[in-house]
């Protein structure tokens, strides 16, 4: 799947869904409901035990389900986004801005979602290359940070994470963001095992994206 069409699949879809497993097994299912629901972009976090596997098995699971795109999360440096393209992931997620893993991304032609907190840091990945701009902690900075940046970096191609809700995920969506990045409140019931709240949950994930571009 070339990176252009990624790019288009993150963007149509709306959701991402940051999974965390407690184990390898957890993750593996936890991306399975959130998928079910109809959020098929999974983000498999590198907290997750044996993340490669469980990204290599959601890739091979999924090899002939062109609406489901899987990439890893939490990726600090460039030899965990080399091991998560090697799994078959098709978007790296970071907490932070590292050159080197945008730098890796860009090389594999993998598409890039740094995190930034500021103007300054979204400059930064711009000039590295980055495809996608993770507004990173959302809750902190809130929805005016979009117009905000948009105004000097109308090309900037945004997607807030932390403290996106199935409430207030269409509301980031109008303000121009190009998806949303969802984890505790899309998945809060893989912790107990309910992985059907998981589902039920994604579903109006979906609903908020198809009410934001009604």
């Amino acid at each position: 799947m070339d990176k252009s069409v990624v790019m288009q699949k993150l963007s149509g879809i709306g959701v991402v869904a940051v999974v965390r497993g407690k184990t390898m097994e957890d993750g593996v299912k936890t991306a399975d409901a959130c998928i079910a629901g109809g959020v098929k972009a999974i983000e498999l976090a590198f907290t997750t035990p044996d993340a490669p596997t469980a990204i290599k098995t959601l890739v091979d699971k999924y090899a002939n389900d062109d609406s489901v795109v899987i990439g890893a999360g939490t990726v600090l440096e460039p030899t965990t986004a080399r091991l998560a393209i090697i799994a078959g992931a098709k978007f790296i997620v970071s907490p932070a801005f590292d050159k080197d893993v945008v730098e890796m991304c860009n090389l594999y032609r993998v598409v890039s979602c740094p995190g930034v907190l500021t103007p300054a840091g979204v400059v930064d990945a711009l000039k590295a290359g980055a495809d996608i701009i993770k507004i990173f902690p959302g809750d902190i900075v809130g929805l005016n940070m979009i117009k905000d940046i948009h105004g000097p970096l109308p090309q900037a191609q945004l997607m807030p994470s932390g403290g996106v809700n199935a409430e207030n995920a269409a509301d980031w969506l109008k303000a121009g963001c190009v998806a949303v990045s969802a984890g505790g409140s899309l998945t809060a019931g893989a912790k107990k095992g309910d992985y059907a709240a998981v589902t039920e949950m994604a579903k109006k994930f979906v609903a908020a994206v198809e009410s934001a571009r009604k």
